[in-house]
């Protein structure tokens, strides 16, 4: 699943390329790619004669403010999920097999959503209505890790008594929004902190830390357009190269480029976790 530089480099793609867009037709090819309305032609209609003006992010969600002949017209919101991503077209083609939304303006340039795995989401706001009363999925997300709000301080009262493994913690979108398994394992290892320590244990200076090298991670990540491994690419259908330089995700067995010892994996929750036992504990 994209997570937070993944889905940053698509949100700086769609802002470069769709700022000013206007939708002038939009089809829809699989209805369940729209989560609201749950009409797809109402979804259809409500963004049909909409100027995209500008994108934001929070978490992993998408979010477009949309106007329509200088008034508000709401707001579009996207979730990637799994494989969903944007690709811009400068003149439209016969959409593949994995297109479920297209988008169209005036001059025939499109933007299209493709998701092989159709777990992709697309909302329409309505005007003055709250995003979070319809993407119902921000009402639970915990800070922005790159944000003010996440603080070893913040850390240390969320995770007080917690037993859960820290890896867990910081998976949960509620902790922090945006991060999952690759910078949650990347982080960890930046920290000396193993995945599977119980994250109430940790204290302030380690959490402090642990701050620090998820906003260093995340940072370098997003410098480098994020990371594919499976099936991420930005608008013009570039791959991420982050994924060159990843210290133990998916480096199972192989030697840790720091000490040489090799890299440990193991499941967590469900969720495969990799650190090295010498510069982690």
């Amino acid at each position: 699943m994209p997570e937070l530089p993944e889905v940053e480099t698509v949100r700086r793609g769609l802002e470069q390329r769709t700022r000013g867009f206007t939708i002038q037709r939009a089809a829809v090819l699989r209805a369940r790619a729209v989560a609201s309305p749950t009409d797809p032609a109402a979804f259809i209609e409500a963004l049909q004669g909409c100027r995209v003006e500008s994108w934001s992010r929070r978490g992993k969600y998408l979010m477009a403010d949309l106007s329509r002949e200088g008034c508000d017209a709401g707001h579009w919101g996207v979730h990637l999920r799994m494989t969903g991503q944007f690709l811009w077209l400068e003149q439209s083609r016969e959409p593949c097999s994995h297109t479920r939304v297209q988008f169209w303006n005036p001059a025939g340039q499109e933007l299209r959503f493709i998701d092989t795995r159709s777990f992709g989401q697309m909302w329409w706001v309505p005007p003055e209505q709250p995003l979070e009363a319809v993407i119902t999925g921000l009402q639970r997300l915990g800070p922005e890790p790159l944000g003010p709000d996440f603080t070893a301080t913040y850390l240390r009262q969320r995770l007080r008594g917690s037993s859960r493994p820290i890896k867990n913690a910081l998976l949960d979108q509620a902790v922090v929004a945006g991060v999952g398994n690759i910078y949650a394992d990347e982080g960890l290892f930046a920290a000396g902190i193993r995945p599977h320590s119980p994250s109430g244990s940790l204290s302030r200076t380690r959490l402090e830390g642990l701050r620090q090298a998820l906003v260093e991670v995340l940072s370098i990540s997003i410098g480098a357009g994020g990371t594919t491994f499976s099936d991420f690419r930005d608008l013009t259908g570039t791959n991420g190269n982050y994924g060159g330089v990843a210290l133990v995700y998916r480096r199972g067995g192989e030697p840790c480029r720091r000490c040489g010892q090799p890299i440990q994996r193991q499941k967590l929750a469900g969720r495969s976790s990799h650190w090295c036992p010498n510069c982690q504990s």
